[in-house]
């Protein structure tokens, strides 16, 4: 199986069904009060596996939307019609070597010794050689009836004379019917082996055309396979080079982050190469997990990135914090992030997970080679507390709801440092081992769209 075979598979159970990826674990499954029931915790394996899946997930949609254009869905087939067209070739195929194979026996069947035709041909020559041998016979007894009755002596008498013209006449008879029986028997004979000549050259001029049909069918199945395996070559990414130089850090996550509140941070993304990377995405995932009832949060963070020319923006379903395009050598780009926290929402466990990943558009790609992961706590908001302004005497007042707002701080999230009672406390060890599914494999496809613009 293919790796971008393994990555789809992957994909398609991230993104549709989360709980065939993580089936030991349904956290990742469940959100909402359901959640209370699920008592499996996350690993840190399932939790660094979940994020880069999410990374591929994210990458491939963008090449879909930026590969797969209105006007090439028109004019080029979908795999689905290339694998259907396949194994309609593949049946035609297989059925013209079938039929070869019955035309072959069927021309060996001709032209065998005990072929219908050929025993009826046999039996009509053989009478057709009796019925000469018939003829002659009788021809030969009309010969000598005549020869008896011309020397009858000049003094035989009428008795004599007139039994000797009736032998004459008997043997002409004779002789005739013998010859009508040779012309009935050599006609048969004729067209018996008329019938086994035709039947034996049609037997091997089906066999021929046997031969040419299989030889076209495979021609055709050949083609068939050829447009399937390169359309499947178009969507398999040639696995892109691991940059170590290309860096993602994440500046400003405190360590512990009040729910109700919003924090900000800074990702920076950094080109230590000596080349300039023409388009670079980030990869942010804050991913939480509910203390004691290991359900996860994430529905309950919302994540905006913004740029020094962009305002505020939603991160979205791909996971990408906008793009850097392009990035050149040396250089680094700065990229704010702002997430908001719901409130209500209980103390849990939670990571970030960091990437960058790029493609050029002479067709070279590639991505920093681990998803690195900042650890951080989520606490619950405070409780309301009584305003010592509003009291009106004893046993009456009101109270007023406090909001706890944690601000930016300049202490960077450490990678699974920071001694939280996190349920995932070897995020970097998992993350380093998510890799292993390829982000960078997926970027390759982008070699297509950059070929395609030049």
């Amino acid at each position: 199986m293919t790796l971008r075979r393994t990555v789809a598979t992957a994909v398609a159970a991230a993104v549709t069904t989360p709980a065939v990826l993580f089936g030991a674990s349904p956290a990742f499954a469940e959100t909402g009060p359901a959640a209370a029931s699920v008592t499996t915790p996350v690993t840190a394996e399932e939790a660094g596996s979940h994020a880069g899946v999410l990374r591929n997930a994210a990458l491939a949609g963008k090449l879909r939307a930026a590969g797969d254009t209105a006007g090439k869905r028109a004019v080029t087939p979908s795999l689905k019609e290339l694998e259907k067209a396949a194994a309609e070739a593949q049946k035609a195929y297989d059925d013209a070597v079938a039929a070869e194979e019955a035309a072959l026996a069927a021309m060996e069947a001709a032209l065998a010794d005990d072929f219908p035709l050929a025993v009826a041909a046999r039996a009509a020559k053989e009478k057709a050689a009796e019925a000469a041998t018939a003829k002659t016979n009788a021809d030969k007894a009309l010969a000598d009836a005549e020869a008896a009755l011309a020397a009858l002596p000049d003094t035989a008498g009428p008795e004599e004379k007139a039994a000797a013209e009736k032998a004459v006449a008997d043997a002409a008879t004779a002789a005739g019917t013998a010859a009508d029986a040779k012309t009935a028997a050599d006609e048969k004979a004729g067209q018996a082996a008329t019938a086994l000549d035709d039947a034996r050259v049609a037997a091997v001029r089906a066999y021929g055309k046997a031969k040419e049909a299989v030889k076209k069918a495979l021609e055709a199945k050949k083609a068939a396979d050829k447009a399937l395996e390169d359309a499947l070559e178009e969507q398999d990414p040639v696995p892109c080079k691991p940059e170590s130089e290309l860096t993602a850090t994440l500046s400003g996550l405190p360590a512990k982050i009040t729910a109700g509140s919003t924090v900000e941070m800074k990702l920076r993304i950094t080109n230590g190469t000596d080349r300039a990377l023409d388009e670079v995405w980030p990869f942010v995932y804050f991913h939480g997990i509910e203390k004691g009832g290991y359900a996860p949060i994430d529905d309950r963070m919302h994540l905006q990135w913004s740029t020094a020319t962009q305002t505020w923006t939603d991160a979205g379903d791909d996971y990408t914090a906008g793009s850097v395009s392009p990035l050149k050598a040396g250089a680094h780009a700065d990229i704010k992030l702002r997430l908001t926290v719901d409130a209500g929402t209980p103390a849990a466990a939670g990571a970030a997970f960091i990437a960058a990943d790029y493609v050029n558009t002479d067709g070279s790609c590639g991505g920093s080679p681990e998803l690195t992961p900042y650890d951080f706590e989520v606490t619950a908001e405070a409780a309301p507390s009584p305003s010592p302004s509003s009291s009106t005497g004893a046993g009456t007042g009101t109270q007023t709801q406090t909001t706890t707002t944690q601000p930016l701080t300049t202490t960077s999230g450490s990678l699974a440092s920071t001694g939280s009672s996190s349920a995932v406390p070897q995020l970097a060890a998992a993350a380093g081992a998510a890799v292993a599914l390829g982000a960078g494999a997926i970027l390759a496809a982008r070699r297509r769209k950059a070929d395609s613009a030049s």
